[in-house]
This record gives structure tokens, C-alpha cells and sequence, in this order.
């Protein structure tokens, strides 16, 4: 390890490889995510990754093994705090705030243009679309599974009605507005998805 002239490890030379891998896999996921976020997937190279975070090429391609994962698990790792999902007890409340974030992410910030671009190219990439799946997808429907799972437990929700499905009718949507820009993804839209999916659409009884 080297060291400055007082003896002290100089700066950046703390000796990554003695650090718990978990460490050094977070610190890159951060600096992919601050690099997609400010300049998009076309500038995202293992190389520019390498020479940012400190992390030889080699174990990111041992933990990574294409751009379009580690651009998925870096924007994940971006957005994370931003589109966790509440439980207040109040599941309308709840996916009202949840979709409220994701909408913002997805309309008001780059990881939106991000995270279409990675969808778009998955389509012909079976290697990014598993990664999508895995990577991305999957944690995000698990998350709201599991807050409609417990609506369902607290009787706000019917018994027999499958979560999974849910997702899709909301999240689903709100992907098919942005993939197909015929109309805009805004707050109304986001109010009458969750009103429409909780209180129904056929005419209440007189």
C-alpha cells in the first residue's frame, strides 16, 4: 500500500482487495449509478467503471458479467431509496405514494430515459433481459407483492384477489404510457389508476 510523506496510506490506496466484498460491490454500484444518472448509458463502460471506482475490470466481470447488468444493479442501487415502498396500514395512501415516486423518477429525472433505454434494448439481448428480470423486475414486484400481501392479510383487499396481477394493472400501465407516449403519465393518471383498481368500475347498486 503506498504511503504519503508522513507515513499515512495515501488517498485511494486503502488497499481494496483487504475490504469485505460487500463494501467495495456497494461503492461501485454508487458510482454506476451517479454515472448513469448524469450521463446515461452510451458513456457506461466497464473501463470508465474501472478507472471511477477503483475496482479492476476483473471482478467486475466476475460479479457483472455485461454493461446492461451492471447498468440494471447500478440503477437499482440508484433509485432503491427513492421508489421504497411505505406501509402506513393505508394501502390506498400507500400505492398512491409508491406510484407518486416512480412516475417522478420515470417522467422528472434521467433514470427514467435509463431505465426505458435497458428495457428497449433487453428485447434483443436475452443476456439483459435475464438480467432485467433478475436485477430489477423481479425486486420490484416482490416489494409490491409484499405490501398488497399484507393488505390482503388486513382485509382491505379480498382474499381470493391475486396480487401479481395487481401489479401489473398498475405498475403495467404506467410502463405502457411511457414505452407508448400517447398520453401523459401524470398525477390524475396515477389517482385514477389506484381509484379505478380499489373502488371498481361497474355502476354501484342504487
Amino acid at each position: 500500500m503506498a504511503n504519503d510523506a508522513n507515513g499515512r496510506p495515501a488517498p485511494g490506496s486503502r488497499g481494496r482487495g483487504r475490504r469485505p466484498a460487500e463494501e467495495v460491490r456497494a461503492e461501485v454500484l454508487h458510482a454506476v449509478g451517479e454515472l448513469l444518472l448524469t450521463e446515461g448509458t452510451a458513456q457506461l463502460t466497464f473501463e470508465r467503471v474501472a478507472r471511477v471506482s477503483g475496482v479492476s475490470k476483473t471482478t467486475l466481470y466476475k460479479w457483472w458479467p455485461s454493461k446492461g447488468a451492471l447498468a440494471l444493479d447500478g440503477y437499482f442501487h440508484a433509485v432503491e431509496d427513492t421508489l421504497a415502498f411505505p406501509d402506513t396500514g393505508d394501502v390506498r395512501a400507500d400505492l398512491l405514494a409508491q406510484l407518486r415516486a416512480f412516475t417522478h423518477v420515470m417522467t422528472r429525472t434521467p433514470g427514467g430515459r435509463i431505465l426505458t433505454e435497458l428495457i428497449g434494448a433487453a428485447q434483443t439481448d436475452a443476456d439483459l433481459a435475464t438480467a432485467y428480470r433478475q436485477l430489477y423486475s423481479a425486486q420490484r414486484r416482490a416489494l409490491a407483492a409484499e405490501r398488497l400481501r399484507h393488505a390482503r392479510e388486513l382485509g382491505q383487499i379480498r382474499p381470493e384477489v391475486d396480487v401479481q396481477v395487481l401489479v401489473d394493472q398498475l405498475w403495467g400501465a404506467v410502463y405502457h404510457r411511457l414505452l407508448i407516449p400517447d398520453e401523459p403519465v401524470d398525477d390524475a393518471f396515477v389517482t385514477a389508476l389506484v381509484t379505478n383498481l380499489l373502488d371498481g368500475v361497474c355502476p354501484r347498486p342504487a
